[in-house]
Parts: C-alpha cells; structure tokens; sequence
C-alpha cells in the first residue's frame, strides 16, 4: 500500500489561526498591477495573436504561482549575502530606474523587427531595407550590466534591513513569467486533451482553433523568454528555462501506459500487505508526472524568487524556497485530481471526471485499484471501453479514494509548512502558512 511518510503539523492554539493574514488580501495591489502591466508583453503587431495570447488573461484566475513567487519574494528579502546589491540596482537611477530597463532589449529595436504596440519606444516595424548608421550603437541606450557592483560607499551604506513589504521589480516581472509559462501551457494542453471550456468559457481552441492555440502558446514562451533574458541572472534563466522541459517530460509521461496486473498479482485491502509492484510503479509514475507538470513549475519559481533577492550558493533560504514550492505544488494537483471527482462542470470552470475521459489515472483512481482489484482492469484499458468511465467513478466513490487523496494533499500541505520554520517570522511567512492551507481547502 501507498503510504505518504509527510508528519503532520498542529498549530499551537486556535488564536494563532484567527489572527494569521490573508496572503490575497495583503499583495491585491501587487497582483492587480501585475496582471496589468502583464499585457504590455503580449502585445503584438498583429492583432488576431494579441487577443489569442492574452485570450486567457482576461478570465479570472486564481493566480497561485504569481503569489507564491512575491509571498516568498517578500519573506527572504533582505537575508541572503547580496541583498545590498540587488536592492541598489533596483534604484538605479539611470532611464527611469530598474523597472524601466526591463523592457529594454539587449539589441536596438530595428534589429528584432518585434513590433508591439504596447512598448512603441522599445520596438520597430519590419522595413525591406536595413541601413547601417556609425550612430546606430551610440543612439541605442545600453541597458544597466547586471554583474555590476555598486561602488564601495554604497556597499557599506546600503542598508540590509528592508521593509517588510519589499518586493524587488525583477521578482514582480518574474511572476509574471511564471503566469506566462502557465498560461502558454494551458494553451497546449487545452489542444491536447480537446478542452471545450477553461475557467467556465469556452477554452481557446474553441474560441479560434487548434492551430492558432498552439502558435499562441508559442508566442508567450517567446516573450516569456525575452522578458527572462532582461532578468540578467543565469541561475534563474536555468531554473525557469528546465520548467518548459520539464512540462513537456511530463506531459510524455502522462501518455505511458499502466501494466495491467495478472489478477492473482493483486493484494487487496487497507490491513498493510504489500501490493503488487506494478500497482506501485504506477503510483510513481503519477507522483513523477505531477512532479513534472504541476510542482516543477512552483518550486523552480519560488528558488528564483529568492535568488534574485540575492540569496547565493550555500544559503538555506533558496532550499527552503524549493522544498516549500515542491511540497504545495503536489499537494495542488492532488486537490485537483479529487476536485475531477467532486464538482460539477460549473463550479470547476472545465467539464467534470475529464481525467477519466482522457484515460488517466489519478490518486482516487489508484487508492481506488488497492479496494476494487477490477479498477486495474480499467485503468490498463484507460477507460476505453464503453461504460468504463462511469464504472470507474461509481469505483472512487465507494472506496476511501477521496479520503486518502485529500489527506495525502494535506500531508504535503504541512510537510511545505513545517520547511517554513527556517525563515525569520514575518507576515509574509504567516501568509504562506495560510496560502498551504488555502490550496488544499479549495473547492473549484
């Protein structure tokens, strides 16, 4: 039998859970500009790819991986060894300060012939013909080096101490990177796997077809890239850059058939005997998979937050960040994968069991194979065979599979929790505490 070896975590008393803050409430401003200032890189010089790449942004989202990225931005700021550096640079005065550069590209504009109408100053129209000037490289305003040092005198003055609500303008633009890789991967998928609706309207390729979706998709991972290149910091570019493989991994992985087991190779029960290896590579596939497309992408987030408030090498903080990120993102998918079960179509903004329908065996339905050995039977068909999807789910509901997946995600709620306890307390790491609990408590 699969079991989860995550402690569990009790809060000392229940004044300490009335009096923790909202993690929403105390960054609405934050993700509200954000999810603003987001649509100028989506702009595009052609206006059917601007409406399809920002199709999704102007659906509600519960913007999970924008927050978790400024929460933890916010409760590491200021305790790794180049804060003093990172905080300089974001006030950098030259074009306006730190925020301002962002948008600058590493090439002049007419060499990209990248026109988007949000950022006229930054970019050009395409031109047949291409003229070389002996200006062109000084007319072209070099953006701040990154690896610069600020000098000794600001070294020694610069303050390490922050405000508590401090979030640096390469940690808010990486935020919106993280919801830009999201949402080019909700593009794909929502191909894949024939969506008809995404957040309760009708999904992209519904709205404009398959093919637009997949190259809309494809422009946001270029912007995307563009906007993580101006971020100028190479660890953050690996993390972010292995999280659109890792994607891919994953969605791979999802694709591999589960062996069915002969039936004598089946132990069932919840009395401890040992179950069938196949039984339990299965539940490792799905744990990898999850892995792969849903966690990789909050734990590599959250480490860069905190590597671009200047946590280096050997320090704690960015091993908390990940473990922290990794821990909530499997505990999310699991509450997923029982939200399939539990809500009806309206509630979960896409159709309901759309596992099911797609041949996919999540945790209820693998809690489900150690009480009904005939679930294997299903799942190694995946669901194929008429009447199967229906059975499958009438499987979950009478077992303990519900149960277990959530108290699973709980464990991994607590487990991200308790890694918490290596930060300093402040706010921002109440509010995390909170956001774990929020996640595994959702209903839609």
């Amino acid at each position: 039998m699969f079991r989860c070896a995550l402690p569990l975590r009790r809060f000392s008393s229940l004044a300490e859970k009335q009096h923790r803050p909202d993690p929403f409430a105390i960054l609405a401003p934050h993700l509200k500009s954000l999810r603003t200032d987001l649509f100028d890189l989506l702009g595009s010089g052609h206006p059917a790819l601007t409406e399809l790449s920002q199709y999704y942004f102007h659906h509600p989202s519960k913007q999970i991986r924008p927050l978790l990225v400024l929460l933890l931005s916010q409760a590491t700021n200021g305790l790794g060894n180049n804060w003093s550096t990172k905080l300089w640079e974001s006030t950098y005065p030259a074009a306006g300060g730190r925020q301002d550069e962002l948008d600058i590209p590493f090439s002049p504009p007419d060499i990209l012939t990248d026109y988007n109408p949000r950022l006229p100053n930054h970019t050009k129209t395409f031109h047949e013909s291409f003229v070389v000037t002996s200006d062109r490289a000084r007319l072209h305003r070099k953006p701040y080096p990154h690896n610069a040092k600020p000098p000794p005198i600001l070294q020694r003055t610069t303050p390490t101490l922050h405000s508590p609500t401090t979030i640096l303008p390469t940690q808010i633009r990486l935020a919106q990177i993280v919801e830009m890789l999201h949402t080019a991967s909700l593009l794909h998928d929502d191909v894949i796997d024939g969506s008809a609706l995404r957040r309760g309207a009708p999904s992209a390729p519904s709205q404009f077809s398959n093919k637009l979706s997949v190259l809309g998709g494809n422009f946001i991972l270029g912007r995307a890239s563009a906007a993580l290149a101006r971020l100028g910091d190479h660890e953050v570019t690996h993390l972010i850059a292995s999280i659109i493989s890792n994607i891919v991994e994953g969605e791979i992985l999802q694709m591999k058939d589960v062996i069915q087991p002969e039936a004598d190779d089946v132990k069932t029960g919840l009395d401890g005997t040992e179950q069938s290896q196949k039984h339990q590579d299965a539940w490792n596939v799905y744990l990898q998979k999850t892995y792969l497309k849903t966690a990789s992408l909050m734990a590599k987030a959250a480490r860069s937050a905190v590597v671009l408030g200047g946590c280096t090498e050997g320090e704690i903080w960015k091993e908390v960040a990940y473990a922290y990120g990794r821990n909530l993102g499997i505990a999310f998918q699991l509450v997923d994968d029982v939200l399939d079960y539990e809500s009806a179509s309206a509630t979960l903004g896409k159709p309901g069991n759309a596992d099911l329908q797609l041949g996919l065996a999540t945790a209820p339905a693998l809690y489900a194979w150690e009480e009904f050995p005939e679930m294997g039977a299903l799942i190694g068909r995946k669901f194929e065979s008429l009447g199967d999807v229906e059975k499958a789910r009438n499987l979950v509901h009478q077992s303990s599979a519900i149960l277990r997946t959530k108290q699973l995600a709980q464990a991994y709620a607590d487990e991200a929790k308790n890694v918490l306890q290596e930060l300093p307390h402040s706010e921002a790491r109440d509010a995390l505490e909170v956001f774990a609990e929020r996640v595994v408590g959702r209903k839609k």
